[in-house]
């Protein structure tokens, strides 16, 4: 190895600067969505678990198939899918946010995190209503321990479920369903409101200029990465709560 070489991996190494083609930001915030992936992936695989050693679960098309203003129409998962939509195109104009950051575009910038909040919001409000409902249902932290608000469970089941076993685990099974359901979307939940939060700062520095004074919008990419991690979790959410 040639001297020039050593000093320069010296210089690299040395401190001062990062090793990687990455800022100290970027990576500390790949950091904590590693660290935030593994606690979501153990609430999922605790899910799971309980899920496959119970001979009775919750449908999903009989939880989940109601739609605002509709009435009592039975529209199987309609309304997740709008959820759904919505946060995969908010993270759409978060691309196109970073985009136009990458570009040094102040006005393009301001557009694209408008509507990424917007769609936050418009995501969060859903998921309100979602709750709402299933709590009005009889769905709920603690509901169905040992018996209680049986009235209630038919409306979680299929129609053709053993009687007996449901009599012996249904309660049992709708409590841990909803326990697990209200705990990880509420979790995931806290995640998007946390980034609507942060997006409303970028916005705001943005429009003070800010990061026009600092040469770079690199803030706008680090919080799109964030957002992003946020629309891929819930993928995996709706796929084992609303598909599954």
């Amino acid at each position: 190895m040639s001297s020039v070489a050593v000093d320069s991996k010296k210089k690299v190494w040395g401190g001062g600067q990062s090793p990687f083609n990455l800022s100290y930001g970027k990576i500390m915030m790949w950091y904590f969505l590693m660290s935030d992936a593994f606690t979501f992936g153990a609430f999922l695989i605790s899910y799971g678990t309980t899920r496959f050693f119970s001979s009775l679960w919750p449908d999903p098309n009989s939880v989940f198939k109601s739609f605002p203003f509709m009435g009592d129409a039975n529209l199987p998962l309609m309304f997740v899918s709008l959820m759904t939509f919505i946060l995969i195109l908010s993270s759409v104009t978060m691309v196109l946010a970073v985009h136009a950051g990458h570009c040094r575009d102040k006005a393009g910038v301001i557009k694209w995190m408008i509507w990424t909040i917007i769609g936050g919001i418009a995501f969060l409000s859903c998921q309100a209503w979602e709750w709402t409902h299933l709590f009005h249902h009889g769905g709920w932290w603690g509901s169905f321990r040992n018996g209680a608000d049986a009235a209630n469970l038919p409306h979680f089941f299929t129609h053709d479920v053993n009687p007996t076993l449901f009599a012996a685990e249904g309660a049992d099974a709708a409590h841990k369903f909803f326990n697990f359901f209200f705990t990880i979307t509420g979790f995931h939940g806290a995640h998007v409101a946390s980034g609507v939060v942060l997006n409303i700062i970028i916005l705001l520095n943005t429009i003070n200029g800010t990061y026009e004074k600092r040469g770079h919008y690199e803030m706008v990419e680090k919080v799109g990465l964030y957002w992003h991690f946020v629309d891929l979790v819930w993928v995996f959410v709706f796929t084992c709560f609303y598909l599954l």
